[in-house]
């Protein structure tokens, strides 16, 4: 193969949702063209017209724009090109690379049983026949290719390594039906090498089309692209991804509250890899890429490591960033924001996204911070605000009235002495505290939960708590 600048591409059909397979294909594509200084192309296989809707295209825009996964040039769309496939098919009966199959659906039939009962292939008549051209025009007809008969077909995939195929296995596939619609074979091969697709990275479902699609190439005397055959992903017990094992579509992870960057991360993982680096960045990742590398066995979702990939991301993100995200995931479940609240939750990110393996999880940390004064205390906190610890709470507000530096490591100090001048452990006094300034909600620790709410809300919480009578 000639050396040409690499250009790959990822061609979904529109669904109605995108396949964490394909995002995963979509992303080792998109590794592919960057680590080469190539091109990375989308093609939209939309020629189920039923299927193929304006927002089920949208999902895979979506989908590809959430993971961060930009193509280089406006997307194709297969269905337009109808004529342009046909035109291609006109070529191949001229070169004598394809014919005309008057076979009616009854001869069909009993060619189907005859080949199966002699363990062979479908073959038409018309195969060599010199009349079809003369045929009845008004007769129907579809156009096979004219597949050798003998030899073989190698495939050197990239991934899976060299598979050959017996012709003598491969059938007169047909490129154009009856009513002139291309087949999908057809249809992407004229794509590709328009395109100008170089290397085809794709699932392994699609290995027995690359032996189809090159005898197509080499009847129009194509370029054959270079091939590599991805290995499906299954579930954590090793069998195909469905929908037991939880989330398939790329909208399903983007709901659970995991991050794009981690998405990438972590399919990256599934199936490749550099060493033994489990958290690296696009940069990184985009360095090391070659689909060589890819291994041949079924990758398995593992989600405890896609939860700690995703930690680890939600601690590096920027809390503004957070913010904005965790106010949206409020807003779909209905939960009242107020002018100021993505302040309040920007303020609270920082302390409690530790132990947040999804952003859905810090969004539930958060509504300690959110909920509106009066608090409605639980019975728990309630059966704690006993005499003595409502009197030594109201000694603690006016020491943390005058508590001028409002960060953690001086609230912490603060607590410890108030604590020391009590004489008691801070189990005296640090429960009760926790009820009256979360609400009975999930917070960090104390200082951070008065880091969170600010001195003004902590001190009008812990009045509230103090003035309700017992």
């Amino acid at each position: 193969m000639s050396e040409r600048p690499v250009v790959t591409r990822i061609a979904p059909s529109p669904t109605g949702s995108m396949h964490i397979g394909t995002a995963r294909t979509a992303l080792f594509n998109w590794l592919y063209a960057k680590h080469t200084g190539g091109q990375f192309l989308l093609r939209i296989e939309d020629t189920d017209r039923e299927r193929s809707t304006e927002a089920a295209v949208k999902v895979i825009f979506d989908g590809l724009d959430w993971l961060g996964l930009k193509p280089d040039a406006e997307p194709v769309f297969q269905f337009a090109r109808a004529d342009r496939h046909r035109e291609v098919v006109a070529d191949m009966l001229a070169r004598g690379g394809a014919y005309r199959c008057y076979m009616t659906p009854e001869e069909l039939e009993i060619e189907r049983e005859t080949a199966r009962a002699e363990g062979r292939v479908i073959r038409s008549p018309w195969r060599d026949r010199t009349d079809a051209g003369n045929y009845d025009e008004g007769q129907p007809y579809v156009v096979r290719l004219k597949s050798p008969l003998e030899g073989e077909t190698v495939i050197a995939d990239e991934v899976k390594g060299q598979v050959t195929f017996q012709n003598k296995t491969l059938d007169d596939l047909i490129l154009l039906r009856s009513d002139g619609s291309p087949t999908y074979n057809l249809a992407v091969v004229v794509d590709d090498h328009d395109m100008g697709i170089t290397h085809v990275i794709r699932g392994d479902d699609h290995l027995n089309n690359a032996a189809r699609q090159t005898l197509i190439y080499q009847a129009m005397g194509w370029e054959v692209p270079v091939w590599a055959h991805l290995p499906l992903i299954h579930g954590p017990d090793g069998t195909k991804l469905s929908k037991r094992h939880g989330a398939q579509a790329v909208s399903e992870f983007d709901d659970m509250g995991y991050l794009p960057e981690a998405m990438r991360n972590y399919l990256a993982k599934l199936g490749w890899g550099h060493g033994d680096d489990e958290i690296f960045s696009d940069e990184q990742a985009i360095s090391w890429f070659d689909v060589k590398d890819v291994v041949g066995a079924p990758a398995r979702l593992d989600w405890d490591k896609l939860n700690h990939l995703n930690n680890h991301y939600i601690r590096q993100a920027e809390p503004a960033r957070l913010a904005k995200l965790v106010g949206g995931i409020h807003k779909s479940r209905d939960f009242p924001l107020h002018d100021g609240d993505e302040a309040i939750i920007e303020r609270t990110v920082p302390l409690v996204r530790d132990g947040a393996k999804t952003m859905l999880e810090l969004a539930d940390a958060t509504v300690f911070a959110l909920k509106r004064r009066p608090l409605e205390l639980p019975e728990k906190a309630k059966g704690l605000l006993t005499d003595e610890t409502r009197a030594r709470l109201g000694r603690l507000r006016e020491r943390l009235d005058g508590q001028d530096d409002w960060a953690v490591p001086a609230l912490e100090a603060a607590l410890r002495g108030f604590a020391e001048s009590e004489g008691v452990g801070m189990g005296k006094f640090g429960p009760a505290l926790r009820g009256v300034l979360s609400g009975g909600s999930p917070a960090p620790d104390l200082a951070g939960a008065l880091v969170s709410l600010g001195k003004p809300e902590s001190l009008g919480r812990l009045d509230d708590a103090l003035s309700q009578s017992a």
